[in-house]
């Protein structure tokens, strides 16, 4: 197959299969059928789902173009230049598919009298400003324009970075829409979707721009270009299963569920999801290994198969959306204080027992936890299987600190975080003191160093982007003493006595930024308190963290009034302490926190002067593996 006929032949496949999966799945699952109040006429209603199809998939072009730029590309070449091009071309789609979107679901929605009249003008001015939904589509179609400029003008590293950062950024709004309906479980639904459409864009996307790359590769590059892309599209696999696998559990409750229409649209997505994995073990341990040249005319007839499953899968999705999810429709309504403030029931009492046996899994850090473990005791194998130690002490700590971020981020401090002040305050102190120093005390960025192979082509893996990081200026001065204990402090009393903290209670995008930020800010102060050659500064830095820690807990123990009484006072609890009493004992736990500064510190005294571990290990400075790197065929690679 030449270059021509594979650069029409797959999109061409890949937009056919999505538009008749999408008819079937709308046929099957009534989202098209006529409304018997307020019908908006077919035109909006076969419309809108084929609209939302063509910005999933330009969106997801425009990711996946964006993110093989950034690790398998080399900057410079024609290669990276046209990877970007086709990023800028599918964000312009997307900014088109996005403005229609959003006037369809303006119609669909109010069903007002379509003019060119100043009231129906008005009245769409107001939807996009006023709603949440028209706001959604708004800041969706002005980000992809910004991309559809930034993706043009670009050709460096940290441009095209910012940009990628800012492409995915730009599917958070869409999938907080999500499926229809209005589940119960509604922040697990909404993570489990966001974590979805990341990992469906970067490997759905990836596959178009392989498309669009092969005439720009010389027959070298086809081989190291494809491998990368299967590393990233083998992570994609994990994040869109195991996503898919959670999502699937808030909309179907019972199995007979998946009897209806909507558990039939589910079935045909996850056996499309199946199939993708298997063509994707097959030319990944195949195909790829045997590759010669430009890949021959079979593997790219199999790309060009994997590009239709796509599209019956993409077609699937975007009928899913329009049919109600049994959940939803079973969802019982919110009437007690608990249910209307957080969409969920309030939990039985705080026993014992509880501290062990209640979950609440948020996916996306149980996915950093799995993750963390699982590519740590990778970095350490590879290193011992070329005869290289690595410290088990530095194994345990990362261990020991990744299970502790998963119990605090799904355990029962998450559990109960949302009604009891103390639990929030608990979970706020291990993300900020305890956390932090296990990881840091692992030296991930050592062992990353270590273990990842050196890329010699031009091109950027995991390993040179951790590099260029801790080169960059402002990392150096976040890294600063300074800066770091003045950033503690105010995490300290911003999520501990101000109305951030009610906006991580309410929005669960605010609760995940909390738990990132929490987790930056207590690196570096952990890093800085471990890693200072001079004690003057390591104590000034602990004593001001201490006496944060202390202030804040004073605060809550002696104020007479209830802070935050229309959150934590208004939940209708009957069991535990009161809300008052609560805030003491939340007190309670800062005051014991800020002890944790003064361990850290002593472990610091140990540990700094001998060993920095956030250093570049001399041993890994330049170093190559003995086999290809520049091929970096293993995920471990970068």
């Amino acid at each position: 197959m030449n270059s021509r006929m594979l650069r029409l032949t797959g999109p061409f496949i890949l937009a056919l299969a999505a538009l008749a999966a999408l008819i079937v799945g709308l046929l099957m699952g009534g989202g098209a059928a006529p409304r018997l109040i307020s019908d908006p006429g077919p035109v909006i209603r076969w419309g809108l789902p084929v609209v939302k199809l063509l910005v999933n998939l330009s969106a997801a072009t425009m990711v996946g173009a964006l993110i093989v730029a950034l690790f398998a590309l080399r900057a410079r070449e024609r290669e990276f230049s046209l990877a970007l091009d086709v990023a800028s071309a599918a964000a312009a789609v997307f900014t088109v598919a996005a403005g229609a979107t959003g006037f369809f679901t303006f119609v669909s929605t109010f069903n007002p009298e379509v003019s060119a009249g100043m009231a129906f003008g008005q009245q769409l001015g107001r939807y996009l400003t006023e709603t949440e939904l028209g706001r959604v589509w708004l800041i969706s179609t002005v980000a992809a324009a910004v991309i559809t400029i930034l993706a043009f003008a670009v050709r460096g590293w940290a441009s095209t970075l910012v940009t990628a950062l800012v492409a995915i950024a730009a599917l958070v709004p869409m999938a907080t829409q999500g499926h229809s309906g209005t589940l119960a479980n509604h922040d697990a639904a909404v993570m489990a979707l966001i974590i979805h459409v990341v990992g469906v864009a970067v490997w759905l996307g990836g596959l178009v721009t392989l498309v669009f790359l092969r005439p720009a590769l010389t027959a070298g590059r086809v081989r190291i270009v494809v491998e990368r892309y299967s590393t990233l599209a083998l992570a994609s696999f994990a994040l869109v299963a195991v996503s898919g696998a959670a999502r699937t559990l808030t909309s179907i409750t019972d199995p007979r569920e998946l009897l209806s229409p909507y558990g039939a649209l589910l079935a045909a997505k996850t056996v499309a999801l199946f199939v993708l994995g298997a063509l994707g073990v097959v030319y990944r341990r195949r195909l790829i290994a045997r590759m010669t040249g430009t890949g021959g005319a079979a593997f790219w007839w199999l790309i060009v198969a994997e590009l239709g499953m796509m599209g019956i899968a993409s077609g699937a999705a975007a009928a899913l959306a329009r049919t109600p999810a049994p959940a939803d429709v079973l969802a019982p309504a919110l009437t007690t204080a608990a249910e209307i403030l957080t969409e969920a029931p309030l939990p039985p009492e705080l026993t014992p027992l509880a501290w062990l046996t209640a979950w609440e899994v948020d996916l996306l850090w149980a996915v950093v936890a799995a993750g963390g473990v699982v590519f740590y005791l990778a970095g350490v194998r590879r290193l011992r299987r070329v005869g290289r130690a690595w410290p088990k002490s530095r194994t345990v700590l990362w261990t020991c600190g990744m299970l502790l971020l998963f119990w605090t981020t799904s355990g029962a401090a998450a559990a109960y975080g949302d009604y009891l002040h103390s639990m929030n305050m608990l979970g706020r102190i291990q993300l900020l003191l305890v956390i932090p120093p296990l990881l840091v005390l692992g030296a991930p960025y050592r062992l990353a160093l270590e273990a990842i192979a050196h890329r010699n082509d031009g091109s950027h893996g995991i390993r040179e982007w951790l590099q260029a990081a801790t080169r960059s200026p402002a990392l150096r001065i976040l890294r600063r003493s300074a800066v770091a204990t003045i950033l503690m402090v105010a995490t300290l009393w911003g999520l501990g006595a101000t109305r951030v903290l009610s906006w991580t209670l309410v929005d669960p995008l605010g609760h995940e930024w909390a738990i990132a930020h929490s987790l930056a800010v207590g690196s570096l102060l952990a890093w800085n308190v471990l890693t200072s050659a001079r004690p003057a500064v390591r104590a000034a830095v602990t004593g001001a963290i201490t006496i944060a820690a202390t202030a804040l807990g004073l605060w809550n123990l002696l104020q007479p009034g209830l802070a935050f009484a229309d959150w934590f006072g208004a939940m209708g609890r009957t069991w535990g302490a009161s809300p008052i009493e609560d805030q003491r004992n939340a007190g309670l736990i800062a005051i014991v926190g800020a002890i944790l500064p003064i361990l850290l510190a002593t472990v610091g005294r140990r540990f700094g002067s001998a060993d920095d571990v956030a250093s570049i290990p001399p041993s890994s400075k330049g170093h190559s593996w003995p086999t290809a790197a520049t091929h970096d065929s293993e995920p471990s690679r970068g």
